[in-house]
C-alpha cells in the first residue's frame, strides 16, 4: 500500500515528527530515546561529534537502516501523519517521497541526461519523451546545474567534477518529486566554491523542500539551517532554533561543543 503524503493546507503539524526512536545494532545501542519534529519547507541540521548517532537517526527517516540486516529501529516515525515503520507502507513509494543525497557523489555510470531520468523512468512518472526531457531539464535547473551541462547531456556524469556531480545526485533525487530531501553531509568532499554553490542551493530548494542536513561543519549548520538538533552518544541533547543553539544553548554540553571543548 502506497503512503499517501499530502498535507492539508490547513495543518499545522510538522511534516515529519519522531518519538521515542531507538535505534540498535546487534546488542550496541546506537540511538537512544530521540524525539523530535521537522518542520515543513526549512532546513533542520544534525550536527554533534562522529559518531554521535546523527546519520543513523538520519537514515531512520526513510528507512535506510532496513538494509542493514543487524539494525533494529524501534519508536515511533510519522511522515504527514502515517505510521513509516507500518507493515502496510510500500519502503520504495516512502523513499520516492523522502529521498537522499549521500557523503559521496555517487552518479551512475550513465550520461547525465539518464542520471535523472533513472528515477522517473522506474517510477513511471513521464507520460511521454518530451515529458520526461521537460522532468530533466527542469530538475538540473533546480539543482543549480543546467546551464553548466545543457550542451553535454549525453556525456557521463561521472566526468563531472565533484560539486557537479554532487548537485547531478540532488538533481537525480528532485526528479522524483520528493517532499522531504535527507542530505548526509553533501559537502565534505568538497572545496569552499563547491560548498558554498550546495549551500545556496539550499537556500533556494527550501522554498519547494523539507531539508535535513547532517554536517561535520558547525559553521555549515549555521549557516544554512533554520533549526539544529544537537546529537551526543547516541542522545538528542537539545533541539532549537539554530540561532539559540549557537549562541544561548540550554545544555552545557551543547556549550561545551559548540565553543570546541568536546568534538
Amino acid at each position: 500500500m502506497e503512503l499517501s503524503m499530502t498535507l492539508d493546507a490547513t495543518t499545522k503539524a510538522p511534516i515529519m515528527s519522531a518519538k521515542n526512536v531507538d535505534v540498535f545494532y546487534g546488542a550496541k545501542q546506537a540511538i537512544d530515546d530521540v524525539s523530535l519534529d521537522i518542520a515543513e519547507n526549512q532546513i533542520t541540521a544534525f550536527i554533534g561529534p562522529s559518531g554521535c548517532g546523527k546519520s543513523t537517526f538520519m537514515r531512520c527517516l526513510n528507512r535506510m537502516n532496513d538494509t542493514i540486516s543487524s539494525a533494529k529501529v524501534t519508536g515511533d516515525i510519522r511522515f504527514a501523519g502515517q505510521d513509516i515503520y507500518s507493515s502496510k507502507v510500500d519502503v520504495v513509494a516512502l523513499r520516492k517521497r523522502i529521498g537522499m543525497v549521500f557523503q559521496k557523489a555517487n552518479p551512475f555510470p550513465k550520461s547525465i541526461f539518464d542520471n535523472v531520468a533513472y528515477g522517473p523512468r522506474i517510477h513511471d512518472l513521464a507520460e511521454s519523451k518530451d515529458h520526461l526531457e521537460d522532468i530533466v531539464v527542469t530538475s538540473l535547473k533546480r539543482a543549480g546545474l543546467y546551464d553548466e551541462v545543457a550542451d553535454r547531456l549525453d556525456e557521463s556524469g561521472t566526468g563531472l567534477s565533484g560539486g557537479q556531480q554532487q548537485r547531478l545526485c540532488i538533481a537525480r533525487a528532485i526528479a522524483v518529486d520528493p517532499q522531504i530531501i535527507l542530505m548526509d553531509e553533501p559537502c565534505s568532499a568538497l572545496d569552499p566554491i563547491a560548498t558554498a554553490k550546495i549551500e545556496e542551493l539550499m537556500e533556494q530548494m527550501k522554498e519547494d523542500y523539507t531539508i535535513v542536513i547532517v554536517t561535520h561543519s558547525m559553521a555549515q549548520a549555521a549557516r544554512v539551517s533554520n533549526k539544529t538538533a544537537f546529537f551526543h552518544l547516541g542522545k538528542l541533547i537539545e533541539f532549537d532554533e539554530t540561532d539559540t543553539i549557537f549562541t544561548n544553548p540550554a545544555n552545557t554540553l551543547t556549550q561545551n561543543y559548540i565553543s570546541g571543548r568536546i568534538g
